[in-house]
């Protein structure tokens, strides 16, 4: 019961992260229409930043070889342990352990998704990918609508929002909706604490 009950309220934090009104201050190709956990906007259309997704992927160890806990040791540098511990008091010790697992599912499927499509990669990630905070700024920034950070915006803008939904749906399919609605609740909250620490623009 305790962990359906997190596992609801990350679906409820979730559906207030974003306003319920989007204005004309939306960015290009960010469209006023409901996504899946982030309440009634945004949803990105656009082409997605695959040299910053190719850094993502590079800084957690490679496409053969990812790791989400090698990518936020990347991310965090010398903070890892403290965000780990933030995180693990905020939603559980099995939560964080079921993010990272779902994690790295999502960027496998995605990998998987983009070979059968024979959508190339870029062939040089930007930002570096050994560069924590620039591809932290980088990640925040493409999760950005003009009104704010969106994780939906985010992903949708790594992979695309077509591919971002066949890959919530797999997550579903191996996972259950609940882990996903986790997944992008405590995927926020990381995004946001990387911003806090980097001094980004919020």
């Amino acid at each position: 019961m305790r962990k359906q009950s997190a596992i609801a309220a990350c679906a409820f934090a979730l559906a207030t992260i974003v306003p319920a009104a989007a204005s004309a201050k939306l960015m290009p190709n960010v469209v006023d229409t409901s996504s899946r956990f982030s309440g009634s906007c945004c949803v990105y259309t656009g082409a997605p930043a695959l040299a910053v997704t190719l850094s993502m992927v590079e800084a957690g160890g490679g496409p053969s070889n990812f790791s989400t806990v090698t990518l936020l040791k990347k991310l965090t540098g010398n903070s890892f342990a403290a965000e780990v511990a933030k995180l693990t008091k905020q939603y559980g010790k099995e939560q964080v352990a079921q993010f990272l697992k779902t994690f790295d599912f999502v960027v496998n499927d995605s990998l998987r998704i983009v070979t059968e499509k024979k959508i190339a990669l870029p062939s040089k990630p930007d930002p570096d990918p050994n560069d924590g905070r620039a591809l932290a700024a980088a990640l925040w920034s493409a999760g950005q609508t003009g009104e704010g950070f969106n994780v939906e915006v985010m992903l949708d803008r790594a992979v695309s929002h077509p591919i971002h939904l066949q890959v919530m749906k797999d997550i579903d399919a191996k996972y259950g909706i609940g882990i996903d609605a986790q997944y992008h609740a405590i995927l926020t909250t990381a995004m946001k604490d990387l911003a806090a620490a980097y001094q980004l623009p919020m």
